[in-house]
């Protein structure tokens, strides 16, 4: 398998920049699709575990927006996030880098450049 493991969905606009990036700078990866692959709990609480159940869940997406405000209020620690986003894959932010133990959420170029070296 790849050093570099990019988890997302296809159509999410931030993912498909992370792919191009690493497709223009010739990474090899491979690409956990999030939506035909799943995540499973004990991945989400290794993550969790690394950087913290609140840098994984994603607040500010419409899927956070479309859940009912009580749904909401009760995510209050690590096990209620890990359940949500068990449910609602799409509400983990994206994309997620594993790379020989690193741990990368979102796109950033300049910390690409210096943590997914080659």
């Amino acid at each position: 398998m790849a050093d570099i493991i990019l988890y997302g969905i296809p159509n999410c606009d931030t993912t498909r920049k992370a792919i191009q990036w690493l497709q223009k700078n010739k990474f090899d990866f491979y690409f956990h699709d999030y939506k035909k692959e799943g995540i499973s709990k004990k991945k989400l609480q290794e993550w969790s575990s690394k950087l913290g159940w609140e840098t994984i869940l994603n607040k500010r997406s419409a899927t956070w927006r479309e859940l009912p405000v009580q749904e909401q209020k009760k995510i209050t620690n690590q096990q209620e996030a890990i359940n949500v986003m068990m449910a609602h894959n799409s509400i983990i932010k994206r994309p997620v880098f594993e790379c020989k133990g690193n741990l990368l959420i979102g796109f950033n170029e300049e910390v690409y450049k210096t943590q997914l070296k080659k």
